[in-house]
């Protein structure tokens, strides 16, 4: 599911995906964070899979794998540190820090400069709203998992795809 703030262009529809964890975000709310390789996948209700992303003009402002980078840098402190425990390079936790700041106003993520307990980088206040609000859209989404619509499409899907000829 991709929403578009005022002004950004409307992506693709809801789209099924076969990768991903569940896990805890540092707000209390499910994460998407692969427990494995730290990448970042849809949450899972059954055979049901959700991906949330919102966008920004031809940008992706906020997804999965940014919320997760978000969660680390809040509680790792750095971006470096928060893409080695995501498993991903300095260069690409930076590129995302710098897209989702460039998508919000104010910016989500600040770098502090200087030495001691005050260098490395924090999540604003505004990235820690723009975070709680996106996992509290990712719990409102995963609610379709008990409407008729998916009932009938799990009617009608095998448990394990027929072997391919």
């Amino acid at each position: 599911m991709r929403l578009s703030n005022p002004g950004c262009v409307t992506g693709p529809d809801p789209f099924l995906s076969t990768t991903g964890r569940q896990a805890v975000g540092s707000f209390g709310v499910p994460s998407t964070l692969g427990a494995t390789n730290g990448i970042a996948s849809p949450v899972k209700i059954g055979s049901l899979w959700l991906k949330l992303q919102i966008a920004c003009a031809d940008g992706l402002a906020l997804g999965p794998g940014k919320a997760d980078l978000l969660d680390a840098i809040a509680s790792q402190g750095s971006i470096s540190a928060a893409a080695r425990t995501l498993g991903m390079s300095y260069r690409r936790a930076w590129q995302l820090v710098d897209e989702m700041n460039r998508c919000f106003d104010p910016p989500v993520v600040e770098t502090l400069r200087g030495g001691g307990a005050e260098r490395g980088a924090r999540v604003t206040p505004t990235g820690t709203d723009v975070l709680q609000a996106y996992r509290e859209m990712e719990g409102e989404a995963a609610a379709i998992a008990d409407r008729p619509a998916y009932a009938r499409l799990r009617a009608n899907l095998r448990s394990r795809p027929l072997p391919s000829d």
